[in-house]
């Protein structure tokens, strides 16, 4: 586990709720949410299966609670934007935050990676295809022509890649978070100029 998700559990470790929740996506990610039972994440958490229950009746209300508290930040960030005026500044500090949301969120998009049937099952995928919509929306200005359009989605992919592609390669976490964000920025930074050219 890289440092940084360390710091994540560190803040959460005070509250149950939370520790039902980061445990729960542990097992989910070791084992599959299939296989995993609301009585294994009882076991781990060394709690009694109705002290877990007291917070969450089934898995689902577990997994769905992780995606909403996880990506309410990303929520958030589109209602800010939606808010500002659509300049060069407000897209580079949108593709900041969200490049800091998506650091709390990683355990999350891991296993939505290797979750695809629970994820659509669940409709989380389509609240979550929703929130790219909206991201997207306010990174690409309404005129762009198609080029500076792919730039703009091209940015938000490409901070989800960095999470997964660069796992494998050698580097200080901050420092390749840093390097895929200097890479989304620049992507909206030519969209938005190519945009100002036309």
């Amino acid at each position: 586990m890289g440092g940084t998700m360390d710091g994540t559990r560190q803040r959460r470790r005070g509250n149950t709720r939370q520790r039902i929740q980061d445990v729960a996506l542990e097992l989910f990610a070791e084992q599959g949410y299939e296989k995993t039972s609301l009585r294994e994440i009882a076991e781990r958490l060394e709690v009694t299966k109705a002290a877990l229950y007291y917070h969450f009746k089934t898995k689902e209300e577990i997994l769905v609670s992780i995606f909403e508290d996880l990506s309410r930040p990303i929520e958030e960030l589109i209602e800010w934007g939606r808010s500002q005026p659509h300049t060069l500044e407000t897209k580079q500090e949108i593709v900041r935050r969200y490049s800091e949301a998506l650091l709390d969120a990683a355990p999350l998009f891991r296993f939505m990676q290797e979750n695809q049937a629970t994820v659509r099952e669940l409709r989380i995928g389509e609240t979550f295809k929703n929130r790219m919509l909206g991201l997207r929306d306010i990174l690409v200005d309404p005129d762009a022509d198609l080029v500076d359009q792919v730039r703009c989605i091209s940015a938000l992919f490409t901070m989800h890649a960095g999470m997964f592609v660069l796992q494998d390669v050698e580097a200080d976490p901050e420092e390749k978070r840093k390097a895929v964000l200097e890479v989304a920025t620049d992507l909206v930074t030519q969209a938005h100029l190519g945009a100002r050219r036309a």
